[in-house]
């Protein structure tokens, strides 16, 4: 009986984030897609190098896997400044981002991963921070506290989020340059595919290239894990190149169909279908029918659904669309009008 496997942007070995890290774009031309995002950055690049100054403060926000933490470092790598790294729930208190600011030198980055679960008192610390270089720090309690405040050197703060909306609105009004990351065409994957390959020394036709790219679901992160675990399938059954059939069975061996969906989505979908009629049915219902979180159903699963067309969100619910019907083989309902 053949493994299941599901193709999870957010959940990743750290094997696997090793690869993802050894075949992330270690140049500015190297990084493929988002076009307008490039170019925006890259203008934003060459007039704060041109000035002397520290880049503005950036918010990338868009689906998991689609290259935030890939563009921060090549900010970085552009600007020929330090970064550190950071996530919203690893800043637990204010004192924890006052040390890290501390250590900061002039034009350096923090990159701050899910950035809209930073809590509401080390948001407040950030605030002066991003706006005067500054650090206020409050020392002793009740009547006698007293505000004291540091000055900090011109640095970047580089968000990301996956989730904009959480984002309050003082925090967001105090990033200079916000953009949004969008779902790739296959082809960009493609070419993001074939450098990886040469990277891995991994033999691979054109066809199968292609293919990994149609079924990706527009996501790089997803494109890099199908190619590691074809990778893995040739290596016990392959003769030394992945062609189009053998990359066919590895895929129908992690049931990945032509359109990129997996057992998660085919199970999303047909849940809706079977037991609520095709919808409209509310998230909390799908999340309990299905034991899935509601963060890995609006993160990860329907984003991509809602892209092809194949789930829509109406005032009343979740509803599965005639397209999604057509490609599960299965009959749609008669609409009554």
């Amino acid at each position: 009986m053949s493994k299941k496997l599901t193709i999870d942007p957010e959940t990743e070995t750290p094997e696997e984030e090793k690869l993802f890290t050894s075949l992330r774009a270690n140049a500015w031309n190297e990084f493929i897609g988002q076009l307008k995002t490039k170019e925006s950055l890259n203008i934003a690049i060459s007039a704060a190098k041109s000035r002397g100054d520290a880049m503005e403060h950036t918010l990338l926000y868009g689906p998991p896997g689609l290259g935030k933490t890939t563009l921060a470092h090549l900010i970085a790598a552009e600007m020929g400044s330090a970064i550190r790294v950071t996530s919203g729930p690893a800043i637990e208190r204010a004192g924890d981002l006052a040390s890290i600011l501390t250590n900061l030198e002039p034009k350096d980055i923090l990159f701050i991963d899910e950035i809209h679960r930073l809590s509401k008192v080390v948001e407040e610390t950030l605030y002066p921070a991003m706006e005067d270089f500054a650090l206020d720090i409050v020392i002793g309690k009740g009547p006698s506290a007293r505000t004291v405040r540091l000055d900090l050197p011109q640095i970047t703060i580089i968000g990301a989020t996956t989730k904009i909306g959480l984002i309050s609105a003082p925090l967001r009004d105090r990033f200079g340059v916000t953009h949004r990351l969008s779902f790739y065409e296959p082809l960009d994957l493609a070419r993001i595919i074939e450098i990886a390959a040469k990277k891995l020394n991994l033999k691979i036709d054109r066809e199968a290239i292609l293919e990994i790219g149609k079924r990706a679901r527009g996501t790089p992160r997803i494109a890099l894990k199908l190619l590691k675990r074809i990778r893995d399938y040739s290596q016990v059954h392959g003769q030394g190149i992945v062609t189009k059939l053998l990359l066919t069975q590895a895929l129908d061996l992690m049931e990945v169909d032509p359109l990129g969906l997996d057992d998660s989505d085919r199970r999303l979908l047909l849940a809706i279908i079977h037991k609520f009629g095709g919808g409209p049915v509310g998230l909390e219902t799908i999340s309990a029918t299905l034991s899935e979180d509601i963060g890995t159903i609006e993160e990860v699963i329907e984003p991509y659904l809602m892209q092809i067309g194949f789930l829509k969100r109406t005032p009343r619910g979740r509803v599965v669309t005639p397209q999604a019907y057509l490609h599960l083989g299965l009959k749609a309902p008669v609409e009554i009008k």
